[in-house]
């Protein structure tokens, strides 16, 4: 049955069948053909089940979060308040960069959505002051990242939601690997910013800087209820998701008054075709799920690699060759959906907590977002910046070796991405 399983599902992937439509027709093609004597209602039945959570709903409460607050157009706003604190040092707009798709990553949560928003003002503005646009882009690009790692995360979500680990938690320990994160690219920015003798940023006036906290603040009161709402017990994940949707419309409605109802629409029609494509992943996933299960795959994948070694540290970099490689070909939600499942064994039987997994993981199968062939943040900045895509990946290598060094570093210290959640 895995046999066909996988080779089903591999040969759909390489013929251009969408991941989930291959996920199902593998699963399906191993029930029938693999001598299981499963009847295929467990197909409709499996699928339902993997979907009939309540945690699942803050997934489209969460996009839809998202998708307001970018709509209402605050990504100008945190330009300015990242302005006050990183704009100053050689290569500033770089370095604003960075820090505005922090503060925006802590609403959107998504990586793409975050290069797109910050891109389409930064990059013009950096090529406007002498910045190559191989660099813009690149620099744009790799802080996009950040959106899927400070939370609220809908990654983190997917996490939580299929191995059973606190999205709460997950939320907490992700700001610190955020920050650590953000500083890291501001180091390697800095570098090349000297080497090119990219300029610094005026100082702002004391009026400036009060205006761009003050512009600023009312979106960032979003995070605060979400992360402040789960910790202190006040709200689900699922509720605080939709207590931040009812705070981004009043914002985008009430205070910075740049919603329409015919936005709301759009807004509302992207949120439902983005909850569809991931609902009916993690459906077919499940069924997927099912048959690895039945076949003892996990077991088998277990006992393989505590066969070779019983640290944790060299599972772990086993662990992230495979995240690495899987986040160059996979979509993060896939990759999740399909891998988290199999791994949770591995994880259980070599003690390695799941919570810290969780947010390595998700960092892990980030960096596939700068990296090609998949590395649709890439793909935004370059149309951004109007240049080859090639040039963009050029400029993206010394980010992506320091995400890896990261990982590399967050194995040695594992505390690290649990500093708060003790």
């Amino acid at each position: 049955m895995i046999a066909i399983l996988f080779i089903t599902f591999f040969i759909m992937l390489l013929i251009g069948v969408p991941i989930a439509i291959s996920l199902a027709l593998g699963s399906i093609a191993a029930l029938v053909f693999g001598g299981s004597g499963i009847p295929l209602i467990i197909v409709a039945q499996k699928m339902f089940s993997g979907i009939n959570s309540f945690p699942i709903m803050a997934i489209p409460l969460f996009l839809l979060a998202g998708n307001i607050m970018a709509e209402a157009k605050i990504s100008d706003k945190l330009v300015g308040l990242a302005s006050i604190f990183v704009g100053r040092f050689r290569g500033g707009l770089a370095h604003v960069s960075t820090g505005a798709s922090a503060f925006f990553g802590a609403i959107s949560g998504s990586a793409p959505a975050t290069t797109a928003a910050i891109g389409s003002i930064m990059i013009p503005s950096m090529t406007k002051k002498g910045y190559d646009k191989g660099f813009s882009a690149a620099v744009v690009a790799a802080s996009g990242v950040l959106g899927l790692i400070i939370p609220p995360s809908l990654t983190m979500v997917l996490y939580g939601v299929t191995a059973g680990v606190s999205i709460g938690d997950l939320f907490i320990a992700g700001i610190v690997p955020g920050i650590l994160l953000s500083l890291f690219i501001m180091v390697i920015t800095y570098y090349i910013a000297r080497k090119n003798n990219f300029p610094r940023e005026d100082r702002l006036t004391a009026k400036e800087k009060l205006k761009a906290v003050f512009d600023s603040l009312i979106a960032l009161v979003m995070p605060v209820i979400i992360l402040g709402g789960i910790y202190s017990g006040a709200f689900t994940p699922t509720e605080s998701a939709a207590v931040a949707s009812l705070y981004g419309l009043i914002v985008g409605f009430l205070i910075y008054r740049n919603l329409t109802f015919k936005k709301l629409y759009e807004i509302l029609k992207s949120t439902a075709e983005n909850t569809a494509m991931i609902m009916f992943l993690i459906a077919t996933a499940s069924i997927f799920g099912f048959v690895i299960a039945r076949e003892q795959l996990p077991q088998t994948m277990a006992d393989m690699i505590l066969g070779i070694t019983d640290s944790k540290m060299v599972i772990m970099f086993i662990l992230l060759v495979i995240l690495l490689i899987l986040g160059t070909f996979l979509d993060n939600v896939a990759a999740i959906v399909l891998v988290v499942p199999t791994l949770v064994n591995v994880l259980q039987q070599a003690q390695i907590d799941p919570l810290y997994f969780g947010i390595f993981m998700v960092i892990a199968l980030a960096v596939g977002q700068i990296t090609p062939p998949v590395g649709l943040n890439l793909f935004v900045a370059s149309n951004i910046a109007k240049i080859r895509f090639e040039s963009v990946v050029k400029n993206t290598v010394p980010y992506i070796i320091m995400y890896v060094f990261a990982l590399i570093l967050f194995i040695f210290f594992p505390g690290i991405l649990t500093l708060f959640t003790k």
